[in-house]
């Protein structure tokens, strides 16, 4: 995968990498919503664990974490996304796999080849309720919550 950053958001972090590219790596098209603020410690731990085990069964030890705002309609609050995309950074790095990450913010061009086979596109929803039981979910994002994050969940 290739990118360049074109232009930066008014949330945009600095970005002394403006384009990079990687090869034969897993690309991690990440965002990150409002539920994701409830834990983010959580989502960062099940999103490592995720893309762990999906690395072991790809035999690959290269990670490309692109931040891609437009895969949710509920999305968190930049300071919290960046939290966690840096925290889903240093916690696969601390477990020896190189990884990249975009520049959080920017508009950015990019290019990317798929390898054509079963494993190559996968998705992944990371709860931060995981293991737990919930009340209800949510009419719209269809997300689980509890009574009690109603409030949370539902602010504009």
């Amino acid at each position: 995968m290739w990118y360049h950053a074109t232009k930066k958001t008014k949330m945009a972090e600095p970005a002394d990498i403006r384009e990079d590219r990687m090869e034969e790596c897993v690309v991690l098209f990440c965002c990150v919503e409002k539920l994701d603020e409830k834990d983010p410690i959580q989502v960062i731990r099940s999103a490592t664990a995720g893309v762990q085990k999906r690395l072991a069964m790809l035999r690959v030890n290269r990670v490309l974490i692109y931040p891609y705002a437009h895969l949710t309609s509920t999305l968190g609050s930049p300071q919290v996304a960046l939290q966690i995309l840096k925290g889903l950074e240093f916690a696969l790095t601390k477990d020896c796999i190189e990884v990249k990450r975009a520049p959080f913010g920017w508009y950015k061009e990019f290019e990317i080849r798929g390898k054509g086979h079963p494993l190559a596109d996968l998705s992944m929803t990371i709860c931060p309720y995981e293991g737990t039981e919930c009340d209800f979910m949510c009419p719209y994002c269809h997300h689980p919550f509890k009574e009690g994050d109603a409030k949370h969940m539902c602010r504009v």
